[in-house]
């Protein structure tokens, strides 16, 4: 039997101020912005799941989220460039992984609520070269 589940539609992020926060995941993640129905909600598009913007409504505590992890191309040049965009810094990229074709790198920052943002960066491994 497969499963119901698909994939992931929504993932919502808890935040004191949502205009501040999309200020954070919009100017300077740069995530294309979706919409806004009201002043407590703000959406924006992250690579195709969307990134729902809330205050606390019934449910999360503001700082206390998961952590959403977002890939990067370049993680080194990316976390610099956050950072010179007005990004908190909380842990410089490093190698959290080797496995056996690629090495996982991971850097954190922190959103205006102190909620922890990850960038992964999945780097291959070329295959050593045989010579003839």
């Amino acid at each position: 039997m497969s499963s119901p589940v698909t994939g992931i539609g929504q993932i919502a992020i808890t935040v004191s101020d949502v205009d501040r926060a999309l200020a954070f995941y919009r100017d300077i993640l740069e995530l294309p912005f979706l919409f806004r129905p009201a002043l407590q909600l703000a959406f924006l598009d992250c690579g195709g799941i969307r990134l729902m913007l809330t205050t606390p409504q019934g449910a999360g505590a503001v700082g206390g989220n998961s952590v959403l992890y977002l890939k990067v191309h370049d993680i080194d040049a990316s976390y610099r460039s956050l950072l010179d965009r007005g990004a908190e810094g909380a842990h410089q990229p490093r190698v959290t992984a080797a496995l056996s074709d690629h090495t996982l790198w991971l850097a954190f920052l922190h959103d205006p609520d102190g909620n922890l943002v990850a960038l992964m960066e999945e780097r291959r491994r070329t295959p050593p070269s045989t010579s003839a």
